[in-house]
């Protein structure tokens, strides 16, 4: 009988070593994951980091992000035409979220992180067109595949899926749009500047997307992600940003917002 009590313990001991033989990740799934957070700041210009603050090069979700270049491609696609061009009327079909059920131009599509438009500027793209021009961009690992199995590259990649980021790659992509260097038009760059929404920050005139999500919708990591990217200018200054928060806790509310506010709070504070 004792011989027999050993077996169970026997056997998990040989699964553990051919594991770890086979380089299988030994953390358990349900393993608590910590925050991460990064405050990035650097000169438009030049690149100089002025400020740097956290873990700035773990790549996440772009999450809302993303229209920022969904924008330059858009506009270089011919399928954006200017700030008010065009605007769509909402379907039933879309199923989006009650605030989001309404008619929508590329402006109101920044301010308010609407969803259905993206994917409706990505369907007119196809996926061929779609995947080169991110591949064109160099855009955080250029992974627009979707999630296995599930041939969502066109209304889901960039939100909790394949295409990924960092803090680091967001401010580099931000510099070259600055610059007027992305593999686009100069239409799209100006038009793309144009709808990106405004802010003030004691006398710092801010430009920025937020980006809002869960982390792991298919997993156990349901972290809540929180995002505002941009740039910002002073005095004949101009500096480009990151903050990202990835909170241990999950949220309802969306954690963009207030990843914003906080970044505008502490801006005059960081950059003298």
């Amino acid at each position: 009988m004792r011989q027999i009590d050993r077996l169970p313990f026997v056997f998990a001991i040989v699964l553990f070593l051919l594991a770890w033989l086979l380089g299988f990740p030994m953390r358990a799934q349900s393993a608590p994951l910590g925050d991460v957070e990064c405050t990035l700041i650097e000169d438009a210009v030049s690149g100089e980091t002025l400020y740097r603050d956290g873990v700035c090069d773990q790549r996440f979700s772009p999450a809302s992000t993303f229209k920022v270049p969904l924008a330059l491609i858009g506009y270089d696609a011919g399928i954006l035409n200017d700030e008010h061009t065009p605007s769509w009327d909402y379907r039933p079909e879309f199923n989006a979220v009650k605030r989001d059920r309404k008619t929508v131009d590329p402006t109101i599509w920044e301010r308010d992180s609407v969803l259905w438009y993206s994917r409706e500027i990505t369907s007119r793209l196809g996926s061929e067109r779609f995947a080169g021009y991110v591949s064109k961009f160099g855009y955080g690992n250029m992974d627009v595949s979707g999630s296995a199995g599930k041939n969502d590259s066109l209304t889901h990649s960039w939100v909790n899926s394949s295409l990924e980021i960092s803090p680091v790659e967001q401010t580099a992509f931000l510099r070259r749009i600055l610059a007027g260097k992305m593999p686009v038009s100069a239409r799209a760059h100006a038009m793309t500047r144009a709808i990106l929404p405004s802010f003030q920050a004691g006398g710092w005139a801010v430009q920025g997307k937020t980006g809002s999500t869960r982390l792991g919708n298919a997993g156990t990591d349901k972290r809540s992600l929180g995002w505002f990217v941009g740039w910002a200018e002073k005095d004949g200054r101009r500096i480009v940003f990151a903050r990202l928060v990835v909170d241990e806790k999950p949220t309802d509310t969306p954690k963009g917002p207030k990843t914003r506010a906080g970044f505008l709070k502490d801006l005059p504070g960081l950059i003298k």
